[in-house]
């Protein structure tokens, strides 16, 4: 699923699906029909100017949470965050694709033990379905447990696990390495499937997973003079349960939109749109307003402890 399209086919696994007998807002201290919202920023390592701009936010309770992509150039710079901020909540945004023009990264892993991974150039698939036609599961599998552990052993000590581009959505066999290494992990995944998903995903799942009930993504058709109230039609449109509001954050500079370049969709101006929005005085009033209930990755890993 390429990232253009992950907020146009989005259906997170829910009850109806996974019967739980208690919800989660429940299971965490709450009245059953509480608005529980994860405001979430990707792509941490990237860049300085996402890393700067998403720790503002962070610090600031913008967001509550964020995931990093191990495999980036900036992974010093957030690990030095994380110590200095043992509470942050970070995730891994578990990452087997390089999507930007002309800066690129290649695996954690040796090349040479996950040779599916790397495109021609020896660097990640640029997108999604080229990743998904040649991925093999047991090397992705090798890879993303690689990541992980380069964090831990950098002294990030992760809330959760997700998907950058939903890779690891793409395929069953894929879906289901993703689903076991996090159990393995003691920790709590990101898992939206399309409603055209096959029972072959849906069924790696069991009812001791914590699931959330609505994911929200900005998608290149809201265009940049209805970015405020797309965010404000999101929380006004919050059902009770639990929400992530997906963020890509990043400062409009010359190394942002060097990293970017040809990209509009997620690019620097988008991420100083982003950035803008969730660090507004207005963002947080709307917040307040209709009685939504700040969360974080880190509340949901306890269920699992």
């Amino acid at each position: 699923m390429h990232r253009r399209n992950l907020a146009l086919a989005i259906l997170l696994i829910t009850s109806p699906l996974i019967a739980q007998t208690k919800t989660i807002a429940e299971r965490l201290g709450y009245p059953a029909d509480s608005k529980l919202l994860i405001v979430h920023a990707d792509d941490l390592a990237v860049a300085h100017s996402e890393d700067a701009a998403s720790f503002d936010a962070l610090d600031k309770q913008a967001v509550t949470s964020a995931s990093i992509m191990v495999p980036c150039p900036w992974l010093t710079e957030v690990a030095d965050y994380a110590k200095a901020h043992p509470d942050a909540d970070l995730g891994l945004h578990l990452t087997l694709t390089s999507e930007w023009k002309t800066y690129r990264w290649g695996p954690v892993e040796s090349k040479d033990k996950v040779p599916s991974l790397l495109d021609p150039s020896g660097y990640l698939w640029p997108d999604t379905p080229q990743s998904v036609g040649a991925l093999k599961a047991e090397e992705a599998e090798r890879e993303i447990r690689a990541q992980i552990e380069r964090a831990v052993a950098m002294g990030i000590h992760p809330t959760h696990l997700d998907s950058h581009m939903g890779t690891l959505f793409s395929r069953p066999d894929l879906f289901a390495v993703y689903v076991k290494v996090a159990r393995e992990y003691k920790l709590p995944f990101l898992a939206f499937i399309a409603p055209d998903t096959p029972k072959e995903l849906s069924s790696v799942l069991s009812n001791k997973d914590v699931l959330l009930n609505s994911v929200v993504i900005a998608d290149p058709s809201v265009h940049p003079s209805d970015w405020n109230a797309f965010y404000a039609n999101a929380i006004k449109d919050l059902k009770p349960g639990v929400t992530e509001i997906i963020v890509h954050l990043g400062h409009d500079d010359a190394e942002l939109q060097a990293v970017t370049v040809g990209h509009a969709d997620y690019g620097a101006a988008w991420r100083q749109r982003d950035y803008d929005v969730v660090t507004s005085p207005e963002f947080k009033k709307l917040l307040e307003y209709n009685h939504i209930i700040l969360v974080h990755w880190s509340d949901l890993k306890k269920l699992l402890q």
